[in-house]
């Protein structure tokens, strides 16, 4: 499929009950609401295909967007093109899934989390500390620099109630990620989330709710889980 016909097919998808869900998730036009089930249709379709990824998410509409981030090969994405998605993102189902799950599993990942989550622009920030919740969720242990992890964990505790408004959810992703994914930190990251307690996040228009990160890693260690890592940082 070239890029003319699978915009063809999303506008075919498209759906105003879905689009009208996703405007009170924060969804920004344009776009057509093509469901998730949909994209995978045309995701099965098309398999992997990095330079038809690129030509969807230049054209700003977030279904194609989305698709993008599920038919890119991460291993081909630049520091560039990523930097370039990132800034892209106007909500978070951009930013925090289909930029960050190519940017977790791309060459440059560490660096550009690190990077990003350093920006004052909300989406880009949201999309870095979602890179390395997914980055620390595929990487063997002694491949992370855990240092750093625990640095992050102690500016987490210190700060997440001042950042800005997706960004605080992204980061108590990250806290939550910590203590699922790396073992010798998941004790340190349960009490992090312990003093960090309740997250506000204006959520828009829905019942979606912020988990508690204390009670989520703790469920994880009850079932005894904790450091069993993922096979993609893309679902």
């Amino acid at each position: 499929m070239d890029l003319n016909e699978v915009m063809d097919a999303l506008y075919q998808f498209g759906n105003e009950g879905t689009k009208r869900i996703y405007m009170n998730h924060g969804a920004q036009e344009p776009f057509f609401g093509v469901k998730v089930g949909d994209l995978k249709k045309l995701q099965k379709k098309i398999k992997t295909n990095h330079q038809l990824a690129l030509e969807l998410y230049d054209t700003g509409n977030s279904d194609a967007q989305y698709l993008a981030g599920m038919i890119a090969d991460p291993k081909l994405a630049t520091k560039e093109e990523l930097n370039d998605w990132a800034k892209g993102a106007t909500w978070y189902m951009v930013s925090d899934y289909a930029v960050a799950g190519v940017a977790a599993s791309s060459n440059d990942a560490w660096s550009l989390g690190l990077e990003w989550i350093q920006s004052d622009q909300e989406f880009i920030c949201s999309a870095g500390w979602c890179t390395l919740a997914g980055y620390i969720s595929i990487r063997n242990d002694d491949e992370i620099d855990l240092l750093k992890i625990e640095e992050l964990l102690t500016f987490a505790e210190n700060h997440i109630h001042e950042q800005q408004n997706r960004v605080r959810y992204s980061l108590n992703g990250f806290v939550i990620a910590v203590g699922v994914y790396i073992e010798s930190l998941s004790e340190k990251a349960m009490e992090v989330g312990k003093n960090i307690g309740k997250v506000s996040v204006n959520m828009g228009k829905t019942s979606c709710k912020v988990p508690m990160a204390e009670d989520y890693i703790f469920k994880v260690r009850s079932m005894d889980r904790v450091g069993k890592k993922k096979k993609s940082t893309r679902c």
